[in-house]
């Protein structure tokens, strides 16, 4: 027994097929734009982090100067690159003075290793192995550098990338910044569009959305980066009294050690060196103000998080970790913001009821009214 089927309709299945085509040409050029903007996605993202966490001091600067935004984003931008230049400039001085004393110190033969402090035998696993090598650069530095000789060459292979990377990193702060100015000069559209958005994607309760989206990066922005900035300068502050070589790269490599929360581990061998080189009360001085720089966190986080939306450090560092595979030293700083928003903005989106923050509410507000 059969039962008769329709046939199917042509037009439907032409509609459809067209639809389809239409769907993959589309999905087709997103890809094509996305490629093509891929390199300044980034810079882009960090650029706006950069416009959200500053739009307070922004709106500020804006009302001393008379309510003239472009002249109230132009000196804010000339203020954020001169925080990035000094230092900058500082590092690579630090580093250039570094390599070159050590250049010349080694082809003078001049170079000397004080001997390791007895102590460091009995250390648990590394305590012989490092005491061992110490000892063989204190009395002969060449056998100890033959010995290490595939090591240093990897290391000096990985120093130049890094060196590499930090100059691109610096190149893409300077660009981020001047797109923060830019968009720090049209908040106003700025803001407009973000609400659309955020309204268009939640419905009613965009608003609430773009507010703790808004409430996150800025928490995350002073509370993390904020205390890790101010962490290593007071570190490097503390490097260039001692005169440890190499201060500003020790800084910098403090700076990435502190967004993933484990600043601290890198004063350790710092305190080593100058316990091994310096006189007591140098070092036990030296000792004390890393302790203080290492707990300082412990004061300020909740000073600048409590302003804020509280993240759970383990997403931070997930986020800074991930961030820095994917985009390099940009994405150190990017990753935790974009983490940290996304979590917050998924478990408001399981609750049923969100609370717009009302210091960012304020913020929109005077967006909304600055023009």
């Amino acid at each position: 027994m059969t039962s008769d089927q329709p046939e199917p309709d042509k037009a439907y299945v032409n509609r459809a097929l067209e639809v389809s085509i239409h769907i993959c040409l589309f999905v087709l050029l997103a890809a094509a734009c996305l490629l093509i903007l891929r390199p300044f996605i980034a810079l882009a993202i960090w650029g706006l982090i950069i416009s959200i966490a500053g739009y307070p001091g922004y709106c500020k600067l804006q009302k001393l100067l008379g309510g003239r935004g472009g002249l109230a984003s132009a000196l804010f931008t000339v203020l954020l690159l001169t925080v990035l230049i000094v230092p900058i400039t500082l590092l690579a001085q630090s580093l250039i003075d570094g390599f070159q004393s050590l250049a010349v110190r080694l082809h003078n033969e001049t170079l000397t290793i004080p001997p390791p402090p007895p102590n460091i035998a009995t250390w648990l696993l590394l305590g012989k192995p490092l005491s061992d090598l110490w000892s063989l650069a204190s009395n002969n530095l060449s056998a100890a550098l033959q010995s290490l000789a595939p090591q240093l060459k990897a290391a000096g292979s990985g120093l130049l990338l890094g060196a590499a990377g930090v100059g691109v990193g610096a190149l893409q702060f300077f660009v981020s910044i001047v797109v923060a100015g830019f968009l720090l000069a049209n908040s106003s559209q700025c803001a407009r569009v973000s609400r659309g958005l955020a309204i268009h994607l939640f419905g009613n309760k965009g608003p609430d959305f773009e507010a703790l989206a808004g409430a996150t990066v800025r928490s995350v922005t002073n509370g993390i980066l904020g205390v890790a900035l101010i962490q290593s300068l007071l570190a490097g502050l503390g490097f260039l009294v001692v005169r440890l070589p190499g201060a500003g790269l020790w800084a910098l490599v403090f700076l990435v050690a502190a967004v993933l929360q484990v600043g601290a581990l890198v004063l350790i061998p710092a305190v080593v060196y100058v316990f091994a080189t310096a006189g007591t009360a140098k070092a036990v001085a030296f000792l004390i103000w890393c302790i203080v720089v290492a707990l300082l966190d412990n004061v300020l986080k909740p000073l600048l998080l409590g302003r804020g939306v509280p993240v759970p450090i383990v997403v931070v560092f997930l986020g800074a970790i991930g961030g820095f595979m994917a985009m390099g030293i940009v994405g150190l700083f990017v990753g935790p913001i974009l983490l940290s928003v996304g979590y917050k903005l998924f478990l408001a989106w399981l609750s049923p009821d969100i609370e717009p923050r009302r210091d960012v509410s304020r913020v929109h507000n005077s967006s909304d009214e600055a023009e």
